[in-house]
């Protein structure tokens, strides 16, 4: 596959976000909520197309969506708008899967958003959140400011500043900001070597779990399988940043010239698998936009929202 033409960095976060968007709708059809665990990965190695008619996204892209709006009106992430904007996206809809923090947290915000400040760090004991929410959103942000790396990566910490406190929530953000920066840098070039994108990013993302993580994604050999380095990184069951980012980043890294190949990978992994689609979907998707993809699973992939698709 070519290399996508390079764009202007918000037309690069568009094209993020619509990757993150189907890869969150795309990874919900298989949780195996109705059918067994082995059943759903010989259907994802055989590559068989979930025959839903309709692919509803969750809290993932929602709070996406969300986080781009704050930056198409502000151009940065502005935390008091943000925290309101998460508030609002939240009590339009509550019932996207959004966890156990955010129900705790968002209704409080909705009344006083620049209490994220308190309101966050007394989550889970005091100690804030270390879930992969910051995360699973966060893709696009890294391809708008994907001119400046520096600039990607605390931009990526203040928009999971408004919900995670733990500095690992925090680093999971940062780290999957940083790797859609580099994908969407790599627009107008061939796909960059994955081990050494990953260990740029682990680099350049806070000493901890994540960059560990990273570094043991960088140093898998070529021949590993999802599931085997879902057994080495994580694969999102434990819902903690650095059981999340570090295999959904490997699976991008593996296919970044082909959304579909990096979506099918990052299923075969199992566990939290909207999630973790969603990372892979908006870091490939920086780089490639939506190209390769069948056209049925556009079609069958919740519609985004009219402002997001006529600005």
């Amino acid at each position: 596959m070519s290399p996508t033409p390079p764009l202007t960095h918000p037309a690069a976060a568009r094209d993020s976000l619509e990757g993150l968007a189907l890869g969150d709708a795309f990874g919900e059809r298989w949780f195996p909520r109705t059918r067994p665990g082995q059943e759903v990965l010989r259907a994802i190695r055989a590559r068989r197309t979930p025959q839903e008619p309709e692919w509803p996204w969750t809290d993932d892209t929602a709070m996406a969506l969300a986080l781009h709006r704050v930056l198409m009106l502000h151009g940065a992430v502005h935390r008091d708008q943000l925290a309101e904007a998460f508030a609002a996206t939240y009590l339009a809809d509550a019932y996207r899967g959004y966890g156990y923090g955010m129900h705790e947290l968002l209704p409080g915000l909705a009344r006083e958003p620049s209490s994220w400040r308190t309101r966050t760090r007394t989550l889970f004991g005091g100690e804030g959140s270390l879930g992969n929410g910051a995360a699973m959103r966060v893709a696009p942000l890294g391809a708008w400011f994907c001119e400046d790396l520096d600039e990607a990566a605390e931009q990526a910490a203040f928009s999971a500043e408004v919900t995670h406190a733990h500095p690992e929530g925090i680093a999971g953000a940062v780290a999957v900001a940083l790797a859609a920066a580099l994908a969407a840098r790599s627009r107008s070039r061939p796909a960059p070597d994955g081990p050494a994108l990953l260990r740029e990013v682990a680099d350049r993302t806070p000493a901890g779990p994540i960059r560990e993580g990273l570094h043991r994604a960088a140093a898998l050999p070529a021949d590993t399988g999802p599931r085997q380095a879902a057994g080495v990184l994580g694969n999102g069951r434990q819902i903690r940043a650095s059981d999340t980012v570090p295999f959904a980043l490997w699976s991008a890294a593996r296919h970044l010239d082909s959304l579909a190949d990096a979506l099918w990978t990052t299923a075969e992994g199992l566990g939290d698998v909207d999630t973790t689609c969603a990372i892979t979907g908006g870091m490939v998707a920086a780089r490639t936009g939506l190209t390769g993809i069948p056209e049925s699973w556009l079609t069958r992939r919740e519609p985004l929202p009219d402002w997001f698709t006529q600005a």
